[in-house]
Parts: structure tokens; C-alpha cells; sequence
């Protein structure tokens, strides 16, 4: 039988940059993915943002590790050759009746330590996005986008060349916990290990659930996010990025206009609790809802110059109307060896190198 010193579960951004840093300190590091390729859930389907900070609350995890793991993903994009701009974006008060919520935006985003915001008056948001309509907006230097399947491929490549096996179609079927270890039962075989990392995702819960642990008890609500795109015709009325205030609830970021690094526009994501961890497609919303939102931010927008785009699902830990959580990542408390990584939602894409330090300082403490 195989033995690691790390086996990760979950080929995702973050389950890839865990394998970059870990495999960096240590040999002998595995990282089982369970589908065919790596990345082909939440890390692939999204709307491709390097967030800045502004929306999650001050001293959770969300806020740290995007705070730390913005200017880390630019720096690795930029050593790398991945595909990413600093474009900046807009996040817009439609009317003088959310300036205050604008405000209040503001002011969290300030005490997290994000730099360069403005707040600015609606010459300002025509100035930069001429097709665009606001009464106030946030101006955040800091935001970007990036290929983040390229960013995926390149953590993995990465952790690949520092001699980390990475494998694919290994859905983990089975967790034995060991006196020094774990033992773990896949499609691809079983293996021992002396730290285990439940990345996976969606999956997370499942994956604790597998060990019987107290951490089992967190549940995964999928919301599903769809998008769609503007016609070609259309591609040039968004310049950047053009963010609405955030759902109130925090379902979500609201609908917004990413300009992507192929130069399409995405119109979205929406979001929607449902059942079904795999069902990306099934009763999909039709393109006329899109409009009204969109039309919030881009007036000129009309139906027809929307086509239908991907849709993805976030792993949120909070049921309807349960605020905007916060990532879960320690040590379980049952069995020690193991470093659990659960409700990892946006800005997971962002915080991945961030939180790949965090899980390499855990493995650390395992390990000594």
C-alpha cells in the first residue's frame, strides 16, 4: 500500500494550490481528484474575479485571505504567464435611496485594509463605463480577472514539478482512521497517510461525514449561479467591471458585468438554493430574467443582446436568508490529523494561495 506524508481530496483551485505549497516542504504529497480533469467544478465556473476585500466581515477568514491572497494570485499570474488584468471595478448605488448602503460598503471595505477606493459621483462612473448608469459608486483599484482554469493547470504544474502525483477520477469511497494515520479508499486505490485535507468542495460535508466526525454536522447548501453573456455586437458597452450593491440577504454579490480576459462579457451569476449538488443545468433560468437586473446598471440592455453562458454552484454553509458565512479551516477537533476545509465559496479563487499557507502551516504542526 501507497503511504504520504499528504493527501489532499479535491482537485479544485484551492485543493491545487495546497499541493503547490505542501509539495514545496515535503515529499511524498498525493492529490486525488474525483472527476476526469482538474477544476471542472466552482473553480471553472465562475464569473474568473480576483476579488479585493470589500464584502466580507471584518476579522473572518474570508476577509484575511482575500486580503492576502490578492496581491499573491497577481504575483503568481505575472511569474507564470497566466492569463489576468487589473482592471478595477465599479460597484454601483442605482439611486440616492442606497447611497447609504454604498456608505456602509465602504466603510467595512476600509476597515479591512483594502487601498485606492474612491467613492465617486456619476460623471465618474460614465468616465469609465460610458454605457453604465449610477448615482454613486465604489472605484476599486485593487479588482481583477484572471483565466482561472489557467490558474488551476498552473498550481497543479507546479506542485506536479515539486514531485506531487496527482490523480484523477479517484472519488474517495472510503476514510479509516489509524492510530498514526488515515487510511483512504478511492477509485484509483487505497492509500496511508499521515495528514489528510478535505478540499473537495461541494463535497466537503460528504467527506467529513465519511470520517463519522463532530465536523460532519456542517451542511453544504448549493446554490446554483448562472450567467450569460453579451452578444459580440454588444461586447464593447462594458470596459471592466460593473458590480450592483451586494443581496442583502448575502445570497450573493448581485448580478454584474465581468469583461473577461477573452474579452466576452458576463452577465451574472444569479443564485438559487437547490437539491441537487450536480445540477447545473437542469431548469435553468430564461434569459428575460436576466434583464431587469441588468438593466439596473446597463439601461441600453435589451434581450436580445443576451445569449445564454455556463452556470456553476457555490458550496455555501448558510441555509435561505443565512447571512454570507465564513470559511471553515482547522484541524478537526475528533481527529487531528486531518485539516478540514469546509464552505470554501468566492472569494475561494482569490484566497487560494492564502489559505494554501494557512493548511501548510496546519500540516506543519501534524507532521512535526
Amino acid at each position: 500500500m501507497d503511504r504520504a506524508n499528504i493527501v489532499i481530496i479535491g482537485g479544485g483551485v484551492v485543493g491545487c494550490a495546497v499541493a503547490r505549497a505542501v509539495s514545496a516542504r515535503w515529499s511524498d504529497v498525493f492529490l486525488l481528484e474525483a472527476l476526469p480533469r482538474l477544476g471542472m467544478g466552482a473553480s471553472s465556473r465562475n464569473s474568473g474575479v480576483i476579488h479585493a476585500g470589500l464584502y466580507y466581515p471584518r476579522g473572518s477568514l474570508k476577509a484575511r485571505h482575500c486580503l492576502r491572497g490578492n496581491p499573491l494570485t497577481y504575483e503568481f499570474c505575472a511569474a507564470h504567464g497566466i492569463a489576468h488584468r487589473r482592471t478595477g471595478k465599479l460597484v454601483v448605488a442605482s439611486s440616492p435611496a442606497e447611497a447609504s448602503a454604498l456608505a456602509a460598503l465602504h466603510r467595512n471595505a476600509v476597515a479591512n485594509g483594502v487601498e485606492g477606493l474612491r467613492l465617486v459621483d456619476r460623471a465618474r462612473i460614465r468616465a469609465l463605463e460610458p454605457h453604465a448608469e449610477g448615482f454613486q459608486a465604489i472605484e476599486v483599484p485593487s479588482t481583477g480577472i484572471v483565466s482561472a482554469e489557467e490558474l488551476v493547470k498552473a498550481y497543479a504544474r507546479i506542485a506536479a514539478d515539486q514531485g506531487a502525483h496527482i490523480v484523477t477520477q479517484a472519488r474517495v469511497e472510503r476514510l479509516e482512521p489509524l492510530r498514526d494515520g488515515i487510511r483512504v479508499v478511492s477509485a484509483a486505490g487505497e492509500i496511508e497517510t499521515k495528514c489528510l485535507v478535505n478540499s473537495a468542495g461541494l463535497f466537503a460535508d460528504d467527506v467529513a461525514a465519511l470520517l463519522g466526525s463532530r465536523m460532519g454536522r456542517h451542511r453544504i447548501y448549493p446554490v446554483r449561479g448562472e450567467y450569460c453573456e453579451l452578444v459580440r455586437g454588444k461586447q464593447d458597452w462594458v470596459r471592466g467591471l460593473v458590480y450592483p450593491l451586494p443581496h442583502t440577504d448575502g445570497k450573493s454579490i448581485g448580478v454584474h458585468f465581468t469583461k473577461t480576459v477573452w474579452g466576452s462579457v458576463l452577465i451574472g451569476p444569479t443564485a438559487r438554493y437547490i437539491d441537487d449538488k450536480n445540477n447545473y443545468e437542469r431548469d435553468r433560468y430564461p434569459i428575460e430574467d436576466f434583464v431587469p437586473e441588468a438593466k439596473l446598471l446597463l439601461p441600453g440592455i435589451e434581450t436580445s443582446d443576451l445569449v445564454l453562458a455556463h452556470s456553476g454552484i457555490r458550496a455555501k454553509l448558510t441555509p435561505p436568508g443565512g447571512g454570507i458565512g465564513d470559511f471553515i479551516i482547522e484541524r478537526d477537533p475528533d481527529f487531528p490529523r486531518v485539516v478540514q476545509l469546509i464552505g470554501i465559496e468566492s472569494p475561494g479563487l482569490t484566497s487560494a494561495p492564502s489559505i494554501a499557507e494557512q493548511v501548510s502551516a496546519l500540516a506543519g504542526e501534524i507532521l512535526a
